[in-house]
C-alpha cells in the first residue's frame, strides 16, 4: 500500500472516530446535568456527566496539575505523533493492523482534543454494571482506545508462529 493511501486511510478513521467520540462528548455536555444519573435497562446502561482529569477510569487524577500535564498532554501527544510516523512509515504493516491503530489513535486524539479546550478534563458520561458491580464512568475515545487494543491482542494470539 502506498503512503498516501495509508496517510487517507489513517486520517478517515481518525476522523470518523473522533467526530463520534466528540458529537457524544457534546451531547452530554448539553444534555446531561452534573450529578444526575439517567438509568436504562433496570440500571444496567447508566449515563452521567463527569469531567476526569486523569487516564481511563480516573488513573493519576490525584496528580499535580504540572505533572498530569506533563503525561496526559504532553507524552499523550508525543506517543500520538510516533504512533501516526510510525504507521505512516512503517512500509511492512498490514491493512488489519493501520486500521485497528488508527482506531486507537482516534480515541486517543480525541481525548486528547479534551484536555486541551477543557482545562486537561476529558468528558466522561457512561456507565454500565449490575447492583454495585459497576464500571468507572468512561467515554466513546475510551471505548476505542480499549477496542482496538483488544483486537491487536486477539489478533497476536490467533496468529503466534507455533514451534513444534
Amino acid at each position: 500500500m502506498n503512503k498516501l493511501k495509508r496517510i487517507l486511510i489513517i486520517l478517515f478513521i481518525v476522523l470518523a472516530c473522533t467526530g463520534c467520540d466528540q458529537t457524544t462528548k457534546y451531547l452530554a455536555t448539553e444534555f446531561l446535568e452534573q450529578n444526575s444519573i439517567i438509568s436504562y435497562a433496570n440500571d444496567i446502561f447508566r449515563l452521567q456527566y463527569a469531567e476526569n482529569r486523569g487516564a481511563f477510569l480516573g488513573i493519576g487524577g490525584s496528580l499535580s496539575e504540572q505533572s498530569r500535564f506533563s503525561i496526559f498532554t504532553v507524552a499523550v501527544s508525543f506517543f500520538l505523533l510516533s504512533l501516526f510516523l510510525y504507521m505512516v512509515f512503517n512500509n511492512k504493516m498490514n491493512a488489519f493492523h493501520i486500521v485497528v491503530l488508527s482506531i486507537v489513535l482516534g480515541g486517543g486524539f480525541s481525548n486528547l482534543i479534551d484536555r486541551l479546550v477543557n482545562n486537561g478534563a476529558v468528558v466522561d458520561f457512561l456507565n454500565i454494571g449490575i447492583g454495585q458491580l459497576r464500571t468507572g464512568i468512561f467515554n466513546v475515545a475510551d471505548v476505542l482506545i480499549l477496542f482496538g487494543f483488544v483486537l491487536l491482542i486477539m489478533h497476536s494470539h490467533l496468529h503466534k508462529k507455533k514451534v513444534v
